[in-house]
């Protein structure tokens, strides 16, 4: 007779978000997951698989996260810069969360070394360009924005300023430097 899980999987899967974005994938051994999800060694392999395939489906539920929160912010009826400026702003506060983004941190531990890590965090950019493109479009279309502006192109400067965002936070407590880098970056819109 199978015995019943004694746990809930997205309540440790969180734990692993948790445990893998402070540490990384390299310094995260499996006895730490044990540890720190509070559940057997042998309930994680027959539950997730071996330790990458715990990173994946952590990295894939961290993003699917992410996804839903970045909907719902852009789901406000504010201005389009105002929306940006909340999506820049949300990533340099540190809510009980580790510093940085997970997605980001992974992407630069493992990017070059693991294709399936590559994979994921490169579509996860693209739906973020994607989105910004979309709102670059609404914020031209409501007058907001000027109209010679090329949504794709300003949507990979976003991008990119909020990459470094996500970097910069892992090395600067000055909130003055991050709000001036949103600003400025925000400029670009104008």
């Amino acid at each position: 007779m199978a015995r019943s899980k004694e746990f809930e999987v997205n309540e440790v899967l969180d734990k692993a978000i948790h445990l893998f974005w402070a540490q990384g994938y390299e310094k995260t051994s499996m006895q730490d997951l044990v540890e720190f999800m509070g559940i057997h060694r042998r309930s994680i392999y027959d539950t997730f698989g071996d330790k990458h395939a715990l990173f994946m489906k952590a990295l894939e539920r961290y993003e699917t996260k992410q996804t839903s929160k970045m909907r719902f912010l852009i789901e406000k009826q504010k201005p389009i810069k105002e929306l940006i400026r909340e999506l820049f702003e949300a990533t340099v506060r540190n809510e009980g969360e580790p510093l940085g983004c997970f997605l980001v941190n992974s992407g630069v531990e493992l990017g070059v070394l693991d294709p399936e890590v590559a994979s994921l965090v490169d579509e996860s950019y693209s739906r973020t360009e994607e989105l910004l493109t979309n709102l670059v479009l609404k914020g031209q279309q409501s007058g907001e924005f000027k109209n010679d502006l090329d949504p794709v192109v300003i949507s990979h400067y976003l991008m990119n300023a909020w990459l470094g965002l996500r970097t910069l936070v892992k090395t600067t407590t000055d909130q003055q430097k991050l709000k001036n880098i949103i600003d400025m970056t925000l400029t670009a819109l104008d």
